[in-house]
Order: C-alpha cells, then structure tokens, then sequence
C-alpha cells in the first residue's frame, strides 16, 4: 500500500474518531463548562499519547527537536479553537461550519507555495466536489453571516496552517511529540478559560463537581481525541497535504451516522445527496491515487532521535526552508 493511500485511511480513520469524540463532548458540555470538559478530556489523552510514543520506538520519542515550531502549531490550534467556539455562540453552527469546511481548500492551496506541492485540476476538482456536498448538508441559513464571519474564517485558515505546519514538524519531531507538545497546549488554555470569568459567554468562571460516570466518557473521549489526532498527523506526515485534507469532508457524513444513532436524528434528501457528494468524491481520489505508480511521499519516515539520525533528517528538509 503507497505512503498516498495509507495518508488518505489515516484521514478516514481520524476524522471518525473526532466525531465520536464530538458526541460525547456535546453530551456533557449541556452541563459543565466548556473549559473544564476540555481540560478533564486532556488529561485522558496523555496516556495514549505514551502508547504511540512506545508504538514508534520509544518515549525519546516524546523529545522536542523545533519548540519553535511546536510553539507555533500549538498556539494555532488554540487560536482555532477558542475562534470556533466563539463563532457558534454568536452565529448558527450550520453557517459556521459550512466557513471552516473551507479549510481543506485553503490547505490545498497553502500547500502549493508553502510545500511546493502540485495539485493538478482533477484533484482541484474533487475537492470543489466535496466542498459543494459539505455546504449542501449544512445548508447554511445566511443569519448573521457579516463580520462574525470573520471568527469561523479565521478558524478555517488555523485549520489549514496546523497542517501545513504539521507537515513540516514531521521531517524533525515525531507524530508522538507532536501530538504531546498540542495536548499540553491545549490543557493550560482549557485550565485558563475554565477559570477565567466568562467573557464572551462560552463558559463559566466556576468549575462544578462532576459525576463519575461523566469522568468515564470524558475518558472515552480522550481515547478518541487521541487516536484522531495521531492518526490525522501521521496522514500529513505520510501523504501530500493536497491529497489528504478533502478526505476532511468525510467528518460530515460520520456526523450524519452518528446524528442518527445517537439523537434520533433521521437525514433528509439534501443530507443524503451532500453526504453521497462527499463519498463519491473522496472514492475518486482514493482510486486515483491507488491507481498511480508514483509514490507520492516527499518526506522522511518517522522521525528517530539519535543524534547522527537527527542530523541526517535536518538534511532532508525542504529546499525552501523550515520553521
């Protein structure tokens, strides 16, 4: 199996683990604060994240080789987060994810200069394909589509640079210390805004007692977060940022499913036609890629940490630079 269609079922894989995970954070963010959901989940993703480490050799793996980097991507991914949160609290959800479904398309692009990759009009063409599923699922309303717009873009463009970014990070850290680095990240941001008096009316200042049977999903979905977030790096790490990001798209029809399993949730014409979109789409460039005989990987495998390894994949970095 090509490094290209391994990349593509990590994507498949991640975003249905984050889907998951979503449930059971919804499930409970009805009651507590969102910071404070966060924050406990957080604490569930640090074992697994060990595990990884162990899977890829050992956990020197965990060593951070460019904190700059790391710092970057992680104060993205916190800046994405807390836009979104934002945005859904001042704007319908629907219009606001219809705006950061527009990530993947920006990643592809981005990945043209940034990476120096080459997205011919097919792929261009699939991604349009998805992106037209997405929106016609959402179907968003226009209500309050102005400069609130802005939060969800912005959101978006996070997106497409945490994957850029990622990309980057792989020819030096692993997926582990990655994965690691953004969790800790994300922990002391939850930590913060748990505590923090509420400002724009997205948690509470208060944490509250929890009950432990709500410990145990927020557990659950650590794991979840966890094995969704490994297995989305090691796609960036694995295959072409232009070639993974619109299997994203697949993250809408897992939530159609899972709308349906758990809140009864029954998809209607527009669902089932968008979604259809979104596979069809997504089966072209899996075949596409399945069918070609160049390997598409560009960069190095996982990344190790003995000194003479370390220099050799500094070596091997892009031509146009690094963090």
């Amino acid at each position: 199996m090509s490094a290209g269609v391994r990349g593509i079922l990590f994507m498949v894989a991640g975003c249905a683990l984050i889907v998951f995970n979503d449930v059971i954070v919804k499930l409970l963010t009805e009651q507590y604060p969102v910071g404070q959901a966060m924050f406990v989940r957080s604490l569930f993703v640090i074992p697994p994240v060990l595990l990884f480490a162990l899977y890829e050799g050992k956990l020197a793996n965990l060593r951070v080789h460019n904190f700059k980097g790391q710092a970057l991507r992680s104060v993205i991914v916190v800046t994405g987060m807390f836009l979104f949160l934002t945005a859904i609290t001042m704007m319908p959800i629907a219009d606001a994810l219809a705006i950061t479904f527009a990530a993947p398309l920006m990643a592809t692009a981005l990945a043209v200069p940034l990476l120096g990759e080459r997205v011919g009009w097919r792929r261009w063409s699939a991604v349009v394909v998805g992106l037209a599923g997405v929106i016609l699922v959402l179907r968003p309303t226009g209500e309050g589509i102005a400069a609130v717009a802005l939060l969800p873009l912005g959101s978006a463009i996070t997106l497409a640079l945490r994957d850029i970014l990622t990309r980057r990070l792989s020819v030096s850290d692993s997926s582990s210390s990655i994965l690691m680095f953004t969790t800790l990240a994300v922990m002391g941001a939850s930590l913060a805004s748990s505590l923090a008096d509420p400002l724009l009316g997205w948690t509470a200042a208060a944490w509250q007692p929890m009950e432990v049977g709500h410990v145990a999903m927020l557990a659950v979905a650590g794991v979840l977060l966890a094995g969704a977030q490994y297995s989305m790096i090691e796609a960036v790490r694995l295959a072409e940022i232009g070639l993974v990001a619109p299997f994203k798209y697949t993250s809408m029809v897992w939530a159609v499913l899972t709308g349906y399993l758990v809140f009864d949730t029954v998809p209607d014409i527009w669902i089932i036609s968008g979604s259809t979109l979104v596979v069809a789409s997504g089966l072209y460039m899996l075949h596409r890629e399945a069918t070609l005989k160049k390997d598409r990987r560009t960069v190095p495998q996982r990344p190790e940490t003995t000194v003479p390894q370390r220099a050799a994949a500094r070596s091997r970095r892009p031509a146009d630079g690094t963090l």
